[in-house]
């Protein structure tokens, strides 16, 4: 069996998958029959990789690259290059759309794809497999309205949909300018039509997906789509599902905690960024922050609904002190999170405040 292109996902872990790679495959085109999807871990080795890689003879290696990957993909694409140095290695992601100068993994390849890539991945592939490879190493990446684009999820695998999150998004982009985030980049947000996700979504209930991990950014922005999407899973409950969201504080409308409260204490989780109490902090990060609206809000969350809250915050935020620090970490706790997830925080390549 070969695959002329191959996209290579390395996950942090085997529960992950790479839905950026799939988004790219769906839409290949007339390129997808002659394209493979391999996913690994962090933990494997780098010659393992590259081994299962070749078997495939590939013409062209694709590679998801993050900041929880990039030496291990450092390492893969430095072991193609020796080993069959007439691949063509296309790579792709946050860790290699910003700041390419001086980056090892990005000597190594022949081309690097800046955004969002799944237009710009099929045209170079059609040029390359034609005979007409392009001479301009970084490709911009383009972004087309949500619904020119082919659904990724019929790409999940039975054994993806049994044993592993399914990511599935609603919208792309974030309103806020948060510096130390890549979101903070986007122009505007762009939402795939509520008829088109519902029936993407009816179709993976129905191939028995349970476990939804959305990663829209800000899933409680656009308040007719958040509550159709609540009432959309809350009328098709059973057993075993799960449902994940990213949402920012300061928004709970009266209409939004019913919905919530709705369901069966555990279905739902929420993740929200609260990152910092101390408001001198969430000016230099250009956060607004409204410190008793936030807390007002996770109160009546813990308080009115079975939703459980894992809630954020960052340490080493600039003018962030310990005092302060642990003032904020205090009076989270206080407001009853079912989890506290604590990050450093990572200095992304491309946000503003590096």
């Amino acid at each position: 069996m070969s695959s002329d292109i191959v996209l290579v996902g390395v996950n942090a872990r085997y529960r992950h998958t790479a839905f950026g790679l799939r988004c790219l495959q769906a839409n290949l085109k007339e390129f997808e029959a002659r394209s493979a999807l391999l996913e690994f871990t962090i933990k494997e080795r780098p010659i393992d990789v590259v081994e299962k890689i070749l078997a495939l003879s590939p013409r062209i290696v694709g590679l998801g690259v993050y900041i929880w990957n990039v030496e291990v993909v450092e390492a893969v694409v430095g072991l193609l290059r020796r080993i069959q140095p007439d691949l063509t290695l296309v790579l792709g992601g946050p860790e290699v759309s910003h700041e390419l100068e001086g980056q090892r993994v990005v000597a190594e390849a022949d081309y690097v794809i800046c955004g969002e890539g799944e237009e710009a991945f099929r045209t170079l592939c059609g040029q390359v497999l034609e005979g007409d490879a392009p001479t301009l190493k970084v490709i911009p990446g383009t972004t087309p309205p949500m619904e020119a684009l082919a659904s990724p999820y019929r790409l999940y695998t039975e054994e993806d949909l049994a044993h592993r999150v399914v990511y599935v998004e609603a919208s792309r982009g974030c309103p806020f300018r948060c510096q130390f985030c890549l979101s903070s980049l986007d122009k505007k947000v762009r939402s795939v039509p509520m008829d088109q996700f519902f029936a993407q979504m009816e179709d993976l209930l129905a191939r028995g997906a349970l476990d939804f991990k959305f990663i829209d950014r800000t899933f409680n922005l656009a308040m007719p789509f958040s509550l159709g999407i609540l009432d959309f899973f809350h009328q098709r409950m059973q057993p075993g599902l799960s449902l994940h969201f990213e949402m920012v504080p300061e928004r709970l409308p009266p209409e939004l905690l019913e919905s919530l409260a709705r369901f069966p204490a555990g279905v739902v989780q929420l993740e929200v960024g609260v990152q910092t109490f101390n408001e001198e902090v969430a000016r230099r990060i250009s956060r607004p922050l409204n410190t008793a609206k936030i807390s007002a809000n996770l109160r009546a969350l813990h308080e009115h609904t079975g939703v459980h809250l894992h809630v954020d915050l960052i340490a080493g935020l600039p003018g962030e002190t310990w005092s302060s620090f642990a003032q904020g970490f205090d009076r989270l706790q206080a407001l009853g999170p079912h989890e506290i997830q604590l990050g450093i925080l990572k200095r992304l390549k491309g946000t503003p405040i590096r």
